[in-house]
């Protein structure tokens, strides 16, 4: 086969989950499937270490498409032109985008539909873009990819794909995820948290991510026990972070409340493997991959009952309300309280990651691209 991915998230020191998901899926296909032909369109100019074997062939296509305006054009026009240039026969789309003007094949990844329940978050623009195009593109799409059953029933429900069409190809997570021994953990802790135990979040900080109440939730358990214990908060902070700022403002614990900023990949399986527990109460996930990588460092969870959540800590994580303050100090208290609660919790994490997998994820991507196929259908 010829298969054409878009690859424009595929930047060097730069990778989030998006990046991520297409690195891990792409490196895997291309490794296992010798006999085809890969064509990685990039939006800018790629780094070699994105391809990853001599059945890549790297082509750039202008504009870099990070704007809507630019979406449209990247995707609506000079996609198909480069499809059509590169005699492509299925093409993989793994950012929730697509071009409606191209007719090759498409396998569409969907992360995530939030702008559908939480339209204000979206600027003004973007937002009349997703409106207008998610719809169709899953509509335009020959097969869907979502990341979660959840994701799935969403796009069901909110665009009304037939259910046949979806399948679901859970995130992994990287090999770095790991336990670490007690002595580098004290050092962590150290470095981090004045040597005391902490709670742990990362991922941006904005309101969906619900920080705000994670912060007011922290300063309740810390009134109601007095623990020596701190919150740390890695990532950057986004947009509408007034509610965060005015939390931790009106927080009485405030000095034991880090904000790390962005951690790099070295730093974080470090900090999240000597964490007392991942604190993650999300409003909103299409998957939640700190969850996995929790589990897979032996660390117990705290996270919501809504959404994506659920199906991916299983029985692994307490899952509380995540509009409850009350119930996520309760939840941290339970956690610091009770040592049998916690490994009972690691115990379970290690039985339920074995669902996540990108080798899986990502031989179910590449039998939705061969059952597109032409000469398939």
């Amino acid at each position: 086969m010829r298969i054409a991915v878009n690859t424009r998230f595929l930047l060097k020191d730069r990778m989030e989950g998006t990046g991520w998901y297409t690195y891990e899926v792409c490196r895997r296909m291309v490794e296992k499937h010798p006999e085809d032909e890969f064509i990685f369109l990039f939006d800018r100019p790629w780094d070699d270490h994105f391809i990853f074997a001599s059945n890549v062939k790297p082509v750039r296509v202008f504009p870099p498409a990070r704007h809507p305006l630019l979406w449209y054009f990247w995707f609506e026009w000079a996609v198909p032109l480069a499809l059509k240039q590169q005699k492509a026969e299925v093409f993989l789309s793994p950012d929730n985008y697509l071009s409606l003007r191209s007719s090759v094949p498409t396998v569409l990844v969907t992360h995530d539909i939030a702008h559908q329940h939480f339209p204000a978050e979206v600027p003004a623009l973007a937002r009349r873009f997703y409106h207008y195009f998610m719809p169709r593109y899953h509509q335009h799409a020959a097969r869907i990819v979502a990341v979660s059953e959840y994701t799935k029933q969403d796009i069901i429900d909110s665009y009304n794909i037939p259910a046949e069409k979806i399948s679901v190809g859970y995130n992994g997570i990287k090999p770095e995820f790991v336990p670490i021994p007690a002595g580098e953990q004290t050092l962590v802790r150290q470095q981090y948290a004045e040597g005391k135990d902490y709670f742990f979040y990362v991922g941006a900080i904005h309101p969906r991510k619900n920080i705000h109440r994670l912060i007011a939730a922290f300063d309740q358990f810390k009134a109601q026990t007095g623990a020596e214990v701190k919150l740390l908060l890695a990532g950057r902070f986004a947009w509408q972070t007034g509610p965060v700022r005015a939390a931790y403002e009106a927080a009485k614990h405030k000095a034991d409340i880090v904000f790390l900023g962005y951690v790099n990949d070295e730093e974080l399986p470090r900090l999240l493997a000597s964490a007392l527990a991942l604190t993650y109460v999300s409003i909103f996930e299409g998957f939640g991959v700190p969850l996995l990588e929790a589990m897979y460092c032996d660390v117990p969870v705290i996270t919501a009952n809504v959404t994506s959540m659920p199906e991916v800590v299983g029985r692994a994580g307490l899952c509380v309300d995540p509009q409850a303050t009350e119930a996520i100090a309760g939840a941290m208290q339970q956690i610091y309280e009770n040592a049998n609660l916690r490994s009972d919790l690691i115990t379970a994490g290690r039985q339920q990651r074995q669902q996540f997998s990108w080798d899986r994820t990502a031989d179910l991507i590449y039998d939705q691209l061969h059952a597109i196929h032409p000469g398939n259908r």
